[in-house]
């Protein structure tokens, strides 16, 4: 969202952007908003640890609601498909205020996988009034669904006019970063090649993370590769991570990452394995192969063109797809060349022609 906060605040005569948070994800929200120089003007930090779904989403639909009935804001926009995006959605429609859903149209068509957030995407699509889907697959889905085109408009993806920015800050700052990563974690990016590993989705809890840990497990032990994990705070992770994983030496586990310094992680990276939405998106941008360990993608377009593919969580096929790559350089180049169909730099600026054409 950050560079549709920016692009909007340069036209302080036709808008008076606001930023709200909830504070979801608040070890990365305050990282990535001094990043982008953006001071939220409301932060209603309603994260608690160990909540459940059912009561992050009423604190969040109270204190959103509260918020817009202060405010009275004409237009309120959310992003992609966290429980923030569908309860400040609701907080909105119950005010009857248009909402600008960024990131649209996105679908695995299982409700149950990603969960929550298949329908939390779904019922916000129910509720916005204008709809930017990252991809005209992603508009296909809007429309099956009976979305007005004259409401639509493919723009991309916002998360890649981030990336790119970031990107280029990193590229002219490599060296600081080495030595960062060198300094505190004890990593040097010279001699093996490195996979990238990110894993946290809900429905992988138990035995799929278990299967997880076991394929980088034997690829560590087999192959002559470095392994980077910045390991999600979310207990039901790093319990399995850190028992099978711990003690092998060319395996880093660390800390979750800032914005930055993960964008540099993912430029040095000779693979990428991860169950994110965001990663599948940006790493193409980056010209890495992706393998997604998930059953399901709502982001099928990258296996259509062969930038990702869906390896699930289980172990066997996980090693087979990564060893493939390790060893078959055609096969890598077909996946590290493939064609970026997420966007090219200027979502928000596309989003922000849209909606200055609706006044």
């Amino acid at each position: 969202m950050a560079p549709v906060v920016n692009v909007f605040r340069k036209d302080s005569v036709n808008f008076h952007t606001l930023v709200a948070v909830t504070a979801q994800h608040r070890e990365m929200l305050d990282q990535v908003l001094s990043v982008f120089d953006i001071i939220p003007d409301y932060d209603l930090d309603l994260m608690s640890k160990s909540q459940t779904l059912e009561s992050l989403t009423g604190k969040i639909l109270n204190g959103i609601s509260r918020l817009l009935i202060q405010i009275q804001p004409d237009l309120i926009f959310v992003q992609g498909d966290t429980t923030t995006t569908f309860s400040a959605s609701l907080a909105a429609f119950y005010q009857k205020i248009p909402v600008g859903h960024i990131e649209a149209g996105l679908r695995t068509n299982d409700i149950y996988s990603p969960f929550p957030e298949e329908i939390n995407r779904r019922m916000t699509s129910s509720i916005a009034s204008y709809h930017f889907p990252p991809t005209r697959q992603a508009e296909l889905c809007l429309l099956d669904e009976g979305v007005n085109k004259e409401k639509i408009t493919v723009t991309g993806n916002t998360v890649i006019d981030a990336l790119l920015t970031v990107s280029r800050k990193v590229e002219s700052d490599s060296s600081e970063y080495e030595e960062y990563f060198l300094n505190k974690c004890g990593i040097s990016f010279n001699e093996k090649k490195t996979i990238l590993v990110t894993g946290h989705r809900r429905e992988s809890f138990g035995d799929g993370f278990e299967n997880i840990c076991d394929a980088i497990k034997n690829i560590a032990t087999n192959n002559d590769v470095q392994v980077i994990y910045p390991v999600h705070l979310n207990p039901n992770v790093q319990e399995p991570v850190k028992r099978i994983l711990g003690n092998l030496s060319n395996v880093h586990l660390i800390p979750p990452q800032n914005y930055v310094s993960f964008i540099f992680l993912m430029k040095k990276a000779h693979i990428i394995l991860t169950d994110s939405g965001g990663v599948q998106e940006e790493a193409p941008s980056l010209d890495k192969p992706v393998l997604v360990m998930r059953n399901t993608t709502e982001r099928p377009e990258g296996v259509e063109v062969g930038t990702s593919k869906l390896v699930g969580t289980d172990s066997i096929t996980i090693i087979s797809q990564v060893e493939l790559l390790l060893n078959d350089q055609i096969e890598y180049d077909r996946m590290a060349q493939a064609v970026n169909l997420y966007g090219d730099g200027k979502a928000s600026e596309k989003i922000y022609d849209f909606i200055l054409h609706q006044l």
